[in-house]
């Protein structure tokens, strides 16, 4: 046992040990943190005016019922826009999640950085109410010297903001719910089909937020150098599952120059393995980052204002220059015994040979036992089920604007395969008969070209979650529109002073 010093100098069995100390501290800040939560909610009735429920129940033309909102995705966006569809009075939204209670969002599962790459005031989600935000759920957690201290925020202390958020709100979430596609259904509205652990099932509503994330555009995708060459055992992409105890004692070869490559590094190492090199085709890794000169209230609030031209331009500029890895990922590999990193080493050629992986660059030639492709995402519509329809009904950049696809070579052919949304991420049809598909909002990576590179991201929220929100209740007052004269000429509350 270890104990303490009583005032007296002397060690005594009857006061705290370091275990006990640490519980009292972590019971401490529950205390804290479930007082804050209390503040939230009284603050946030405070605010709720008008918050009043104004649409009327709907029904499928069979009598059965059908919500106002459907958002697909619980991670940090959906649970914002529940929040903001609320506050504006829209009582029917239902959250529908794939993953397993609690492990909503990607921070349990792919994201592998030590710290977020936003800066630490970051804001949005707590849509204005200081009780609500970032920095007062940290200082009631560790104290206010700590948040002064705190450099960038740490992955799982965003993670269980977003749970603290969630419960304070009580925002419910449907689990476990897979959604296989999303169609027009005349009498029924916009129907969402869905697998359960209970088998499929179907929800119907006015409208469809897809809160998907940054891969809700397509799948991660591995170079076809490596995928034709190699068994799937012997490489993995960072995006996805990486059994990084497997790859203990072993040469690990990492591709790309991104945040998830030397985060992938750095876990690699830490877990045993051997040796990380990485591997990247650019002359040397980005230094200024791009998309902080886009961090200003102006560009995130009226991104959609900007013509075609300016936005397309934009988004082609930030490919083509990219941003430099995040902090914590690279100080974390280049500080690992074993890390390497080689510029200038485009994959000439991958073989498999024996149980390895051989790599070809123009400079040299590697050994490694297992490859991890860290090498970003397919913009693929087709490819999500959720898009199974939408995929080939929705306008795309490629359609609206082929003369600005066509001036930027094979970079535009890529931007081009991204939908052309509206001004509050809504789909546009690339048929007038389709009409329905606005009734669907993208908040997901999809919104790179039309809503900007912060589109959905969370320094972005503060603007971009207004935004949708005012999309979503604004389609949902046209559709309330032949009822109001009549409901107002039937509003027979008196005033109680006469």
């Amino acid at each position: 046992m270890t104990h303490r010093q009583a005032s007296g100098g002397t060690p005594t069995d009857e006061l705290a040990t370091t275990d006990d100390l640490a519980t009292a501290e972590d019971l401490a800040a529950m205390g804290a943190l479930a007082a804050l939560a209390e503040t939230a909610r009284a603050e946030r009735g405070q605010l709720a005016y008008p918050d009043r429920v104004w649409t009327r129940p709907g029904h499928t033309s069979s009598g059965e019922p059908i919500d106002d909102v459907i958002i697909v995705g619980a991670g940090q966006s959906g649970l914002g826009i529940y929040e903001g569809l609320r506050r504006d009075g829209v009582a029917r939204i239902r959250l529908l999640d794939a993953a397993p209670a609690g492990r909503e969002g990607v921070w349990e599962t792919f994201a592998r950085m030590a710290t977020l790459r936003t800066p630490k005031i970051l804001n949005g989600l707590d849509f204005g109410q200081p009780s609500l935000s970032l920095r007062s759920w940290y200082v009631a957690r560790y104290g206010e010297p700590a948040w002064q201290a705190l450099h960038q925020i740490a992955r799982p202390d965003w993670a269980a903001y977003l749970a603290w958020y969630r419960d304070t709100l009580d925002i419910p979430v449907e689990s476990g719910v897979s959604v296989t596609d999303v169609h027009w259904a005349e009498g029924s509205g916009v129907v969402v089909e869905a697998s359960t652990a209970d088998g499929p099932r179907s929800f119907a509503a006015r409208t469809v937020v897809l809160a998907t994330g940054y891969d809700g555009a397509g799948n991660w995708a591995a170079p076809d150098i490596v995928r034709s060459a190699l068994e799937p055992r012997l490489w993995s992409h960072s995006n996805g599952h990486v059994d990084f105890a497997a790859l203990k004692g072993l040469r690990v070869g990492i591709i790309g120059h991104g945040a998830s490559a030397f985060d992938n590094a750095a876990a690699a190492l830490a877990a045993g393995a051997a040796s990380a090199d990485l591997l990247f085709r650019r002359a040397e890794l980005p230094r200024i980052n791009p998309l902080r000169r886009v961090e200003t209230a102006a560009l995130m609030g009226h991104y959609p204002a900007l013509s075609d031209e300016t936005r397309w331009s934009i988004a082609h500029f930030v490919k083509r220059v990219d941003q430099p890895p995040a902090e914590s990922g690279y100080r974390a590999a280049m500080a690992s015994p074993g890390f390497a990193m080689y510029a200038a080493s485009p994959l000439l050629s991958v073989a498999q040979v024996g149980g390895a992986v051989r790599v070809t660059t123009p400079s040299r030639t590697f050994d490694f036992d297992h490859l991890i492709c860290a090498t970003g995402l397919t913009v693929r519509l087709e490819s999500r089920p959720e898009l199974r329809t939408l995929a080939h009904l929705v306008d795309r950049w490629s359609t609206r604007r082929p003369d600005l696809v066509g001036s930027t070579g094979q970079a535009g052919s890529a931007l081009g395969q991204y939908p052309y949304l509206g001004a509050a991420y809504e789909f546009t049809p690339i048929d007038a008969q389709h009409d329905w598909v606005s009734r669907v909002f993208a908040f997901s990576g999809l919104g790179f070209v039309s809503q900007g590179p912060h589109s959905t991201s969370i320094s972005g929220h503060k603007h971009a979650i207004p935004r949708v929100v005012a999309g979503v209740t604004r389609q949902l007052l046209l559709d309330e529109q032949p009822r109001i004269v009549d409901d107002l000429a039937a509003f027979d509350t008196e005033e109680t002073y006469l």
